[in-house]
């Protein structure tokens, strides 16, 4: 899977949120001042040669939808950054979140009871 850009996840992001939608509902979503048409237009051309972003045509207009969900690249953006930052070990991540105070030892033990108590 291709990585995305900053601007290429933020649209993905919003898209992930609507589920889909026409380029104006996209761009509702952006902070003002909100990026031109075009830009976003060519970011999410850009996403369908990416294989991430399809649409449906009604009329004129394009209605987009995600081909990849949000799960499906948070879990392979995570991997990737565990193996290239961490010598593949989450157990090195978590200590590193751990040592520069971004999770708690307590959030972090919550979270292990948590994931003991799932079954």
């Amino acid at each position: 899977m291709n990585k995305l850009t900053k601007a290429e996840e933020q649209v993905m992001q919003y898209l992930w949120t609507i589920e889909k939608g026409f380029l104006k509902d996209i761009l509702e979503h952006f902070p003002e001042p909100k990026p031109h048409t075009n830009t976003v237009s060519t970011i999410l051309k850009i996403l369908m040669e990416k294989g991430f972003v399809d649409y449906t045509t009604f009329g004129r207009q394009h209605e987009y939808f995600a081909l990849v969900s949000k799960e499906s690249y948070s879990g392979r953006s995570i991997k990737s950054l565990v193996r290239n930052y961490f010598e593949g070990s989450y157990k090195n991540a978590v200590s590193f979140l751990v040592e520069k105070n971004e999770i708690s030892v307590e959030d972090l033990e919550k979270l292990l009871d948590e994931l003991k108590n799932k079954d």
